[in-house]
């Protein structure tokens, strides 16, 4: 895990709301509001941008920043992309910052 480009990846309001969001889809996005949302793909990007209340192509720059870091999964579905959260590396940069920082 390269942490100085994880914690740039996550030095932004927004992306840290996202990785809330994202944590507990369900408490965060109204069901009857996205697209298709499945556990196993996550939450389609323009479901994202509009609880960001921010536009598709700047909430897409902030997933693909995070998921280069490996904070997030992106899936490919048709013309859409979908993004969860990869707990298994949140849970490695919480164990560097507990241990290290």
């Amino acid at each position: 895990m390269k942490i100085l480009e994880v914690i740039k990846s996550i030095s932004n309001q927004t992306r840290l709301d996202i990785l809330t969001w994202l944590k507990d889809p369900f408490a965060y996005f109204p069901e009857e509001e996205l697209t298709d949302y499945s556990p196993s793909l996550g939450v389609c990007v323009s479901d994202i941008a509009k609880k960001a209340k921010m536009s598709v192509p700047t909430v897409s720059v902030y997933l693909k920043m995070m998921s280069a870091s490996d904070l997030l999964v992106a899936t490919r579905k048709d013309q859409w992309t979908y993004y969860k959260r990869n707990e298994e590396a949140i849970q490695q940069l919480a164990e560097l910052i507990k241990n290290k920082l």
